[in-house]
This record gives structure tokens, sequence and C-alpha cells, in this order.
């Protein structure tokens, strides 16, 4: 093989380890099965129904930003955190308009809650997030059922929903 040949094959190797390393949850992460923090996060209220102050989102739905985790731990519902900062990551463009869809078929059973690293940086650091989008299922006693790194399908994440719904009624 050339140099020239050996050079291009290293890089391709090097940029699939990144990007499959991005992927890959940090050794600190908040796990499945550990009680969600409790964090005072900012709402569309609190920045005075300004958009741009919460969220780098284009197409934003205020459902998302009715609840901060604190208070919507408190509800006693399942809930769906999506850290995501659209601004500089397109993926998460994708995932947010996905989840408008998902929120129309939950409402009223499922509170729905987007973080953007750029207004909510503490709720990243709380969750122990690195990079982004990241999807948390919390189930009504606060327990994290379900996380993952990454764009999900429709129907992926109903199926996680769903679950999430039958453990609280088993458990309700």
């Amino acid at each position: 093989m050339s140099r020239n040949v050996i050079v291009r094959l290293w890089v391709v190797v090097s940029c699939l380890f990144l990007t499959v390393g991005c992927l890959l949850p940090p050794d600190g992460a908040l796990r499945v099965g550990a009680v969600a923090p409790e964090i005072e996060t900012k709402t569309l209220a609190d920045v005075g129904g300004d958009f741009s102050r919460i969220t780098s989102y284009r197409y934003p739905d205020e459902r998302m930003y009715q609840h901060s985790i604190k208070d919507a731990l408190a509800m006693g519902k399942p809930i769906l955190v999506e850290f995501a900062t659209p601004g500089h990551c397109t993926v998460c463009d994708k995932q947010l308009q996905m989840l408008k869809a998902l929120m129309t078929k939950y409402e009223g059973e499922v509170l729905f809650i987007h973080m953007d690293q750029y207004y909510n940086p503490e709720a990243f650091i709380s969750f122990d997030v690195r990079g982004d989008p990241w999807t948390f299922v919390i189930g009504a006693d606060r327990v994290v059922q379900f996380k993952r790194a990454g764009r999900m399908l429709y129907n992926e994440l109903t199926a996680v929903i769903d679950g999430a719904l039958a453990v609280d009624i088993e458990q309700g």
C-alpha cells in the first residue's frame, strides 16, 4: 500500500472511533435505576415567554418548557427529558421534531421537557450528560427507567414510553 492510502485509511478509522466514542455513555453518567436529581431548571415563565432565552431550537413547542425538572418530578407522572442543543447539533433538531408528535400522542400522560445546554447547563451537569442528544425516561416514582445517547426513532421511543406507562400502572 502506498503511504497516501495508509494515511487516508488511518483518518477514516480515527473518525469512526471518535464518532462511536461520542455515543458511549461516560462512566459517571446517571444510570438506569437511579433516582433522578431534583434540579430547578428554567421554564418558559422564568424567561418571560422568550424562547430565545431557553432554547436554540428553531421551532420550539411551549409544552416542552412548562415545568422545571424539580417541579415535574413532584407531579407523579412519567417524564421524558431530552438533552439536545439544536444550535450546534442537526441530529438534535430532528429528535425534537419527532418529540412534538409524541407529545400530542401522550398529552396528559407524560411530561416532556427539553434541556438545551446553552440555557440549562446545570441540568447537563446534574445528569452527567456529555454531548447530545440524550433521552431519559423517568417513571412517576422518580427513578430513571431508560436512557440513551443519540437519535431515536418514533417507534423506538413509543415502545419505551409505553413501557414506562405500564410500569407506572402496575405500581399505581
